[in-house]
């Protein structure tokens, strides 16, 4: 699958078709790993040249917007599948490959009448996909809510010992609470701890002597629990702090960690849902947005093919796919294909820095009309 596509239309002097069968010999003689298709494009209502004029200045915003909103909702997709894990699935528009349905475009008459005018169209268009937009933002704040309470959670649980939640370091059987006793945990700098074992039965009297023991211990600090007299706790955290140790305020409550507990299972359980669900919705509402935007082509090559060619409609639109290195050969085959008037109208006005009237201003400059598709 290539990533980049040239969607052209070249004049026709005389029939579409016999213009080409030369384009196919062109290409396959000297260009011949470009893949090459007809871009079908149904006869759509033309209007008059002012609505057709006025239309050309609307198109270059509306297909920047619905190209955005496709490429952002793919970057989605490789987010969640990285984070997911899941191979990355190839992407479709109602089970048929993107690049198939590209190459293979067919109008969706029942979806957009040809009849209707074709300002009508495109606002149909940038209706549609705007929906979709405002859609995925309010799905993708709620995912990223959720991420976002799991991650402060996750901040909390695995930050510094001086300052991280110690609920789930510490165990029923680490902690003593009675009339007289009371335990209190100590945050110990990692090089201190010799001095704390040393010190920490001193700092006060009745401390109960050998209670400390060390639960837990990160790249900077050792937590360890001390047991003493209540009534002598404020004066221990006094001396504790004057020595370069923390002591944490923190009540044991069997109640409140379970309840923490089932928060965050709750929590990982709805980020995974979220995660499924707008995962499924990007695959699917991707595909509305390539086919939205496929039809959206078809009226830019439609429009500019009119206001270069003029009237009646008589022009071939196409799909390529050239390798790099064989682009500039590319252009010169469509630029040979192209009539020499057109091709010198298109030359004298734009050596005078007039471009040609009407063109949306990212139509290349070139004798036909082209522009570039970049699927990622």
């Amino acid at each position: 699958m290539a990533s980049r596509y040239w969607v052209v239309s070249l004049p026709a002097q005389n029939s579409a078709s016999s213009l080409w069968n030369r384009l196919q010999e062109q290409i396959s003689k000297h260009s011949f790993d470009t893949p090459l298709y007809r871009f079908n494009i149904p006869n759509l209502r033309v209007g008059t040249l002012d609505s057709l004029l006025s239309l050309s200045d609307d198109l270059l915003k509306s297909n920047n917007f619905v190209e955005g909103v496709s490429h952002k909702i793919r970057r989605q997709i490789e987010e969640l599948e990285r984070v997911s894990g899941v191979e990355s699935s190839a992407l479709t528009v109602d089970g048929v490959p993107v690049d198939s349905y590209l190459t293979r475009f067919v109008w969706d008459e029942a979806k957009y009448p040809t009849m209707s005018p074709l300002k009508e169209i495109v606002d149909s268009i940038h209706g549609q996909v705007a929906k979709i937009e405002d859609d995925l933002k309010v799905r993708v704040a709620e995912y990223n809510n959720v991420r976002s309470q799991l991650n402060a959670i996750n901040r909390k649980q695995s930050g510094s010992l001086a300052v991280r939640d110690l609920s789930g370091l510490v165990k029923p059987e680490d902690i003593i609470i009675s009339e007289h006793l009371v335990t209190l945990l100590a945050i110990v700098p990692k090089y201190s701890q010799k001095d704390w074992l040393s010190s920490y039965e001193t700092l006060t009297n009745y401390v109960v002597p050998r209670s400390s023991k060390k639960l837990f211990e990160d790249n900077e600090y050792a937590l360890y629990t001390v047991t003493l007299f209540n009534r002598v706790a404020d004066n221990f955290r006094t001396s504790a702090r004057e020595k370069g140790f923390q002591i944490r305020d923190f009540e044991y409550s069997s109640e409140a960690q379970e309840s923490r507990k089932q928060e965050l299972e709750k929590l990982v359980q709805d980020q995974e849902n979220l995660r499924g669900s707008l995962l499924q919705w990007c695959y699917t509402s991707y595909g509305e947005v390539f086919s939205s935007w496929m039809h959206f082509c078809a009226v830019r090559v439609f429009t500019e093919s009119i206001l270069r060619y003029g009237l009646p409609p008589n022009f071939l639109a196409c799909v390529l796919a050239p390798p790099t290195k064989a682009e500039k050969k590319v252009r010169s085959i469509l630029e040979g294909l192209c009539d020499s008037g057109n091709s010198t109208f298109w030359k004298t006005d734009d050596e005078v820095g007039g471009g040609v009237p009407g063109l949306a201003g990212d139509v290349d400059a070139h004798p036909y009309v082209s522009f570039t598709i970049n699927l990622v």
